[in-house]
């Protein structure tokens, strides 16, 4: 017997439980690569640390640079030291300050890259920095890590903004099956007194709008996790087509596929229990 009043390919209930599906696919893979990509951009730079001299005189600057270097060669945090050229430092700066980074009108400082064998914590910094200031003195030591701390802090309140939206989503798709099955009961309501006097159990007459409700559900899931499959497929192409090492850390993995996946199943118990919760309190309302 069909107590909804709509059917699972002409009743509205189904296309808006995939169009919110379909968001919900495509809040979470947002979130779960803000995650990836903020996880491996730290794990990328939590041993890395960046040394700067900065010197007018080139020559003095250069001289510097090669004694700083051989000081973090010996020092026993170090594992690897480089002294970035000056050619790419300038290619580097060439978008901000245009042609007068390459021709050398202005004075570009003396950076060094250089890797530690563990995540330094503050104090050792500070010794480090210590130990340099004897070798050149104005000598900076700077944590890469730190430099992305507000881009850290920004991918944070995106995932946050992420969980937000899902919550809000879910929250509408209760309402959405709570307003389809309240609707279909009250037109329904002289049936289900039938029912009652010919026996029928408010058990019965609940799980009677459950089949119906768990069909529109699943299928509403599964359009709506092809749609947001697809969103999220096109914009990970235009993302990888930027060809940035930072933006293809945050790519999916297969669990964060699988999570996404599982995205229509919770979609489906949300909507079972709506409407048991909806029909039960209705079914109350008649006594």
């Amino acid at each position: 017997m069909g107590l909804l009043p709509s059917t699972r390919l002409g009743g509205p209930m189904p296309w808006v439980i995939a169009i919110l599906i379909a968001l919900v696919v495509i809040a979470a893979a947002g979130g779960l690569a803000l995650r990836n990509l903020a996880d491996n951009a730290r794990a990328d730079l939590s041993g890395a640390v960046t040394v700067q001299i900065v010197e007018a005189n080139e020559a003095v600057r250069d001289a510097e640079a090669e004694a700083v270097a051989q000081a973090l060669g010996d020092h026993p945090l170090v594992t690897s030291v480089r002294v970035v050229p000056e050619d790419e430092l300038a290619e580097l700066l060439e978008p901000w300050l245009g042609a007068n980074a390459a021709a050398g009108d202005v004075p570009i400082p003396a950076l060094i890259d250089v890797e530690l064998n563990r995540d330094a914590d503050a104090d050792e910094l500070a010794s480090l920095q210590s130990a340099l200031d004897d070798v050149s003195p104005g000598t900076r030591v700077d944590a890469q890590s730190e430099w992305l701390r507000p881009v850290y802090d920004a991918l944070a309140a995106l995932q946050y903004l992420a969980l937000v939206l899902i919550a809000l989503i879910a929250f509408a798709t209760a309402a959405a099956v709570w307003l389809a099955a309240r609707n279909a009961f009250v037109n329904h309501r002289d049936t289900v007194e039938i029912i009652h006097l010919l026996g029928g159990t408010d058990k019965q007459v609940t799980r009677m709008f459950q089949r119906v409700v768990l069909r529109d559900a699943v299928f509403g899931g599964l359009v709506g996790l092809v749609l947001g499959i697809g969103a999220v497929w096109l914009l990970g192409t235009q993302f990888a087509a930027l060809d940035s090492g930072m933006v293809g850390g945050g790519g999916l993995d297969w669990t964060d596929w699988a999570l996404i996946a599982a995205v229509p199943l919770g979609g489906v118990i949300l909507a079972l229990i709506t409407a048991r919760i909806t029909i039960g309190f209705a079914l109350r309302s008649m006594l």
